[in-house]
């Protein structure tokens, strides 16, 4: 249990109908007040430690604003999952591993095809079969792409980059992602010998927990925005894939070494006390939080690497089973992006502009139209928004909302869970969902029962009443919603 008081319900100050301020006199030391993005029914749903946790992230030394929770909100290490906060390191302002997350740039891919369902039903198990056995899922699963470790220090420098020279992707894949791919910032002198060791032979793997590879279609009745969606290449009936992972075990050192940098000299050099050891952080532009900053880039450029080397993998099970290739499939990315990273960008605090380090950690950017951090392809449109949902209902395409800047530039990333996975295991099984999601015309590999118990639908928020708060805040808006027809689970 954290170092703060006990766990209680604060009383909320409504500024709206998905807005809910905590002042800075729930708790000693908050130097912002915290603000929830939730409908009542989303904050009724929010375990206690989110309000503990979200309140403690308000005492960090150069907080601006606000500390933020976004709709998908629950208990996480350090902040909450959908917790989001910028720091000023003109102000003493802060980096922390613990509002970053150990799967560092954890994220999602979507990537469209110019089937139908009806091209796809009669191919899906074989396809999703194919798709299991190409994408190693899993805890401790290895991928195909054979590195070296100096290869992979390499690889973790260059990000998706890497993968496109070496022949993992097309040229374009790279304009589809966030930071085109590559942290550039990355310096892989910054990194543990054992991260290396964790993570040199992980390229092109799910990994476990909450990790996913998902064939989705789209309704019609589920296209919100046609003309965005036109634009971006989807249609009535389409099949799409949509998968979700991260850095893996590598990013997970780098953030347990970092932790163990941070706290023996926070408060003996920095004068920086905590209410939480899991709030671990350092001055932004200390030694200490550089030298973090620039290993959490080279997490980032694992984790895009991971996707690309993924996204080739699911263009050769397309090939193959459809005995076209993928270009005439129409395998090409909508979007690359993170939910799991802090990112240095301007924002404008008070009138005035500051360069700020946004953290985002379950969280996920939303830039509308006009913002650098968009791709030139979508600047003019704002960022693609991709949100997974639980495995039994569906996910969501976005673009980043017209009042973003409230939230600086942030919106929900998934269902956000209700119950612990070992809670889950223990009130679901993982055949009997399996039978139910195949009744339901879901069809599910996973690499055990158990894991699939933890990932059950109920375990989960409901996503529409997530996605539709982000809406009615106007941090993102939607543009099309996506039912799972099959389902790859580590």
């Amino acid at each position: 249990m954290p170092l703060s008081q006990q766990f209680r319900k604060p009383e909320f100050k409504k500024i709206s109908d998905v807005i809910w301020e905590i002042p800075t006199t729930f708790k000693q030391g908050m130097k912002v007040p915290a603000r929830i993005y939730a409908t009542k029914k989303l904050i009724d749903q929010m375990d206690l430690q989110v309000y503990d946790q979200i309140t403690n992230v308000a005492t960090l030394p150069g907080i601006q604003k606000y500390a933020f929770c976004m709709p998908d909100g629950h208990s996480g290490y350090g902040f909450p999952i959908g917790g989001v906060a910028a720091f000023d390191p003109n102000e003493n302002g802060v980096i922390s591993p613990g509002g970053i997350g150990f799967d560092i740039n954890c994220g999602m891919r979507l990537v469209l095809t110019n089937l139908t369902f009806k091209d796809v039903q009669p191919h899906l198990k074989t396809l999703v079969n194919k798709l299991f056995e190409r994408v190693p899922a899993g805890v401790g699963s290895t991928g195909f792409v054979k590195l070296t470790k100096d290869q992979f220090r390499k690889v973790v420098e260059e990000g998706a980059e890497w993968c496109i020279e070496n022949g993992y992707g097309w040229e374009e894949d790279l304009e589809r992602t966030e930071l085109n791919g590559k942290a550039d910032w990355a310096d892989v002198s910054k990194i543990s010998s054992k991260a290396i060791e964790r993570g040199f032979n992980q390229i092109g793997t799910l990994g476990s927990g909450n990790h996913y590879l998902e064939v989705q279609i789209v309704k019609p009745e589920n296209i919100f925005d046609e003309k965005l969606a036109k634009k971006w290449g989807l249609f009535p009936n389409q099949v799409v894939v949509m998968f979700h992972c991260g850095s893996r075990g590598f990013g997970h050192q780098i953030g347990t070494d970092y932790l163990q940098t941070f706290l023996p000299i926070m408060e003996r050099k920095y004068g920086i006390k905590i209410l939480d050891r899991e709030l671990a952080c350092a001055p932004f532009n200390s030694p200490e939080g550089q030298d973090y900053f620039k290993a959490m880039a080279c997490g980032v450029n694992m984790s895009f690497a991971n996707r690309q080397v993924i996204l080739h993998r699911i263009r050769e099970v397309f090939a193959d089973v459809f005995k076209q290739d993928a270009e005439k499939l129409g395998l090409h990315m909508v979007f690359d992006i993170a939910h799991n990273r802090a990112s240095l960008e301007e924002h404008e605090v008070d009138g005035k502009k500051k360069k700020l380090v946004v953290h985002r950690k379950g969280a996920t950017g939303s830039y509308p139209a006009g913002r650098e951090e968009i791709p030139k392809l979508y600047r003019d449109d704002g960022s693609p928004v991709i949100i997974g949902g639980s495995m039994e209902t569906g996910s969501y395409l976005l673009v980043g909302g017209p009042n973003a800047a409230e939230t600086f530039m942030s919106t929900a990333h998934g269902s956000g869970r209700t119950m612990s996975r070992t809670k889950a295991t223990k009130m679901f099984r993982g055949q009997q969902l399996f039978n139910e999601m195949l009744k339901h015309g879901i069809y599910v590999k996973s690499v055990s029962w158990a894991g699939l118990a933890e990932e059950a639908g109920a375990a989960y928020k409901n996503i529409d009443d997530v996605i539709e708060a982000t809406h009615l805040a106007g941090i993102s808006k939607k543009v099309v919603r996506f039912i799972p027809v099959g389902n790859i689970k580590g």
